[in-house]
């Protein structure tokens, strides 16, 4: 039995850690022993933006984080991958790691390549949008409004605003940050 236990702790595996709202330190006791014992960090940098800096964070975790922008998780996410099967990789995600479909397929990629993944999970816009005051069970449903450019206006977002104000329902508008 002791054998068992063993060899389940000994796999290595990738991890999604979700570093809450605000700074630093609001990082979960589990998720910062993770960050803390992970060979590669890695730090999402382009689905949202905390408001302390790279160097602020890896002074608080006393870790080196390998920043990783939308190109390197949506089109090289094998470089995130290489080495979870062998050794524990972390990637920070702000918020909770399940906020973003991105973060979703990445976890996809990981069991297509037989690689184990676990998530550590912590605050979000989702749930802190309670703050307020709107009632959380009067949400329709969550819309990205993405920053124009002189080619692209999207404008689809318009139509579920519209669909969830006739049936008298919130709309959490997320604000997609400048990826340029």
């Amino acid at each position: 039995m002791n054998a068992l236990i063993a060899r389940v702790v000994d796999e290595k595996m990738l991890y999604l850690v979700g570093l809450g709202l605000g700074d630093a330190k609001d990082i979960s006791v589990k998720g910062l022993e993770v960050v803390r014992n992970a060979s590669k960090v890695y730090l999402e940098a382009y689905t949202s933006i905390l408001t302390v800096g790279k160097e602020e964070l890896e002074q608080f975790y006393g870790r080196e984080l390998i920043v990783a922008d939308r190109e390197m998780v949506e089109a090289n996410s094998d470089e995130i991958l290489a080495d979870a099967d062998r050794t524990d990789v972390a990637f920070l995600v702000v918020g909770d790691p399940l906020g973003a479909t991105t973060h979703a397929d990445l976890l996809l990629r990981a069991a297509e390549l037989g690689v184990r993944w676990s998530i550590v999970h912590n605050a979000s816009i989702i749930n802190a949008v309670g703050c307020c005051g709107l009632q959380l069970y009067r949400f329709g449903e969550t819309v990205s409004i993405p920053f124009w450019t002189e080619t692209w206006k999207p404008e689809s977002f318009v139509d579920k605003i519209e669909q969830n104000l006739k049936v008298g329902l919130h709309t959490l508008c997320l604000l997609v940050g400048h990826l340029g």
